[in-house]
């Protein structure tokens, strides 16, 4: 049954710890969302002051998130998530004390938002790194999927539903002292992972998440032998030339850096303006075409891990993506709130189904000892010019009407992916390597396109 394709994952012990924690931290996320607005309004701040301190932790998240993926190809994994939700515990229960006391000040908060942003940085890829190692590879969808379902829900709407109510009954100190409770449990449930199996490789020694083979040699870690330990570069350069060897990975993250410059500036910043001169909305408007948004997102994730990997999944992951961007096109000229709400929805689900997809083939196509640099590279590329979106569409508003711009980003998109397509070969690529049967995952010489 699709519903319980969904489940499988909870079948195993290790991936009902692992959720558990990461349901706890998310919805820990979705509170601090909140909890740090009104506490920076609560000292006296203003918009500079709240962008400062937002603008630090995505500072320690792009700064650091390559680092992260290069620890979590080094490092145990359990034991990288572990410290980081430790750390997290510790800073803010350390701005929960000083709030309480009446001695927290601006740049507490500025520290601690960095220092959350280095270890988002650093759990993500680890996360994504550890999944092969405690789920057999027909789960991973269905896990992927369940990270998706439960993010908009907890992050983007359960959070700081919680958050606002606690700063409006008592203070912001108190949800930031809820905040500090939840990463505690989180960093509790995680000492239950089993240490059996969670280890990282040493660069290369397992050939990879489920099967096929690489030697170490001269890159392998420190052994018995003596031999040297790559250095960070080394580390860095081997992950960037693994992606730039593998079509299908490369056209995909430039898919992604166009798609992610062209599409989020409009929806973050050009969206308020549609709400108010088109829609004649306010913020209450925009704030609930994101929810629609996350709604759309988190059910084409739920649906996505409740069906088999689909035979042809670069080439479904693409058309998610690509034809799931054509809705935005016509946001710039709909008039109807009713219409641009679909289009939103159409526009979160699709983005989810791909991202689902996505998140699998890079647990079951990339090699282990790889998969926590490569991830990282993924994110990092996506964070990078996320802001560098936000800046210019501002900007092109004055010299372009706002129907134009949207018209041009919801258009080009799909283009774009079937250009992805073609030029990676994916549609051969995808048959020549099927994923509905034991895989073995590529070399990391180069992809055999």
């Amino acid at each position: 049954m699709p519903t319980l394709q969904a489940l499988r994952p909870f079948a195993h012990r290790e991936y009902r710890v692992l959720i558990a924690a990461l349901a706890i931290s998310i919805f820990g996320s979705g509170m601090w969302a909140v909890a740090m607005v009104y506490q920076v309004i609560h000292l006296g701040g203003g918009p500079l002051e709240l962008s400062l301190v937002a603008t630090a932790g995505s500072i320690g998240l792009v700064a650091f998130v390559l680092a992260g993926g290069i620890a979590a190809d080094r490092v145990p994994q359990r034991l990288l998530i572990i410290s980081v939700e430790g750390a997290n515990l510790a800073v803010i229960a350390a701005i929960s004390g000083l709030a309480m006391a009446g001695w927290l000040q601006l740049w507490h908060l500025a520290v601690g938002s960095f220092v959350l942003g280095v270890g988002a940085a650093f759990f993500f890829p680890a996360y994504s790194a550890i999944l092969p190692r405690i789920l057999p590879p027909e789960d991973l969808l269905a896990a992927n999927g369940m990270e998706g379902t439960m993010r908009p829900i907890l992050q983007q709407a359960a959070g700081p539903a919680v958050a606002g109510v606690v700063v409006a009954a008592l203070s912001p100190s108190h949800a930031v002292t809820g905040v500090a409770t939840c990463h505690l449990l989180a960093f509790i449930v995680l000492n239950f992972l089993g240490r059996h199996a969670l280890a990282a490789p040493a660069n290369g020694a397992d050939g990879g998440a489920h099967g096929g083979s690489t030697t170490a040699g001269a890159d392998a870690d420190v052994t018995a032998t003596g031999a040297a330990k790559p250095s960070f570069f080394h580390d860095l350069s081997e992950g960037i030339s693994y992606t730039v060897r593998t079509p299908w990975l490369l056209w995909t993250l430039l898919w992604a850096c166009v798609s992610v410059l062209f599409l989020i500036g409009p929806i973050e910043v050009l969206m308020p303006f549609v709400v108010r001169d088109q829609l004649g909305g306010d913020s209450r408007m925009f704030g609930f075409l994101l929810a629609v948004m996350g709604v759309g997102g988190a059910i084409g994730s739920l649906a996505t891990a409740s069906l088999k990997l689909p035979r042809r999944y670069l080439t479904v992951m693409m058309v998610s993506w690509g034809a799931g961007s054509l809705p935005l096109a016509a946001v710039g000229i709909l008039d109807s709130f009713w219409t641009v709400a679909a289009a939103m929805f159409v526009f979160g689900a699709t983005g989810s189904v791909g991202m689902v997809i996505w998140g699998t083939l890079l647990q079951r196509r990339v090699p282990s000892h790889l998969l926590g640099r490569v991830s990282s590279l993924d994110f990092f590329v996506s964070l990078a010019l996320m802001p560098v979106s936000m800046a210019l569409a501002g900007p092109a508003a004055q010299v372009f009407p706002i129907w134009a711009i949207f018209l041009f980003a919801g258009g080009v998109c799909p283009v774009l992916a079937v250009i992805a397509m073609i030029a990676a070969k994916m549609a051969a690529d995808e048959l020549a390597h099927p994923l509905d049967q034991p895989v073995e995952v590529e070399r990391t010489t180069a992809a055999e396109d």
